[in-house]
């Protein structure tokens, strides 16, 4: 197996044992007696000019610790003011540290909407979303077939939350423009490998009709590289590692974006 599908194949483990703490018709019931939101992240997304999403990431499995110390709090509240669009929270617990319990406090503590960034493998992990305060979730092509996309597209309708399918090649944004996605990233780390090519998202652009939002994801360290971000016609950018390592995370990303 390569990483990915370790890592899907972590995710059904994980979400075995939550689901003998939590019966899945018992999240699922207390998931549904919410108000439906209102597709903050998409409508998020859809303003003028590009978008940022700025993640809250402590390791990942390529390049290990990323941050020691980790005040997540604090640097979600510093992307918020410097003016990201959305917030990204890894709650993968084994290659990225991430908790639900960060989700939770973050969704909590910011205006901007935040998505579970997570390996999405069945809709137990949707309505979890829902319930920690996330107004997304990540559907990623790879380690799902297009039967699960759609349904769980369906999952996100009903709960009033957005889905970012993401994509790494031709075929799999053809299945997720068939599956209905409003909203397509593509990857420019290969999760098999962890090689990251910049330039992937660019080529793919063309390949994701208009109506649909198209985000960039993985990868972006400079400002040259939202440039030709920004004219490939993308609406959004997901920032990771470029951000987590920078001392002055709102001073990073003023110069990302330009200001």
């Amino acid at each position: 197996m390569n990483i990915l599908d370790e890592l899907a194949a972590y995710a059904r483990v994980r979400t075995e044992r939550a689901m003998e703490a939590a019966p899945y018709e018992e999240v699922k019931a207390k998931a549904l007696s919410l108000p439906a939101g209102s597709f903050e992240f998409e409508r998020a997304l859809s303003g003028e000019g590009l978008s940022f999403i700025c993640e809250c990431k402590k390791a990942s499995p390529s390049k290990g610790i990323i941050a020691e110390d980790f005040p997540y709090l604090d640097i979600a509240r510093d992307y918020e003011k410097a003016g990201a669009d959305c917030i990204s929270v890894l709650t993968e617990p084994k290659w990225f540290l991430g908790s639900d319990e960060y989700l939770r406090q973050i969704a909590a503590s910011v205006s901007i909407p935040c998505i579970r960034k997570d390996f999405t493998v069945n809709d137990y992990m949707i309505y979890e979303a829902k319930l920690l305060g996330a107004k997304a979730v990540l559907l990623i092509c790879s380690i799902l077939s297009a039967d699960e996309i759609y349904q769980y597209l369906g999952v996100c309708d009903e709960l009033g939350i957005s889905a970012l399918v993401e994509s790494h090649d031709e075929r799999e944004i053809e299945t997720a423009v068939s599956c209905g996605a409003r909203i397509i990233g593509v990857n420019n780390r290969n999760l098999k490998d962890f090689s990251v090519d910049t330039g992937n998202s660019r080529r793919m652009r063309e390949l994701v009709p208009q109506g649909v939002l198209f985000v960039s994801e993985s990868g972006v360290r400079s400002r040259e590289d939202i440039r030709l971000i920004e004219e490939s016609g993308a609406d959004a950018v997901l920032i990771g590692e470029a951000l987590m390592r920078a001392e002055d995370k709102t001073a990073r990303l003023a110069e990302l974006r330009g200001r």
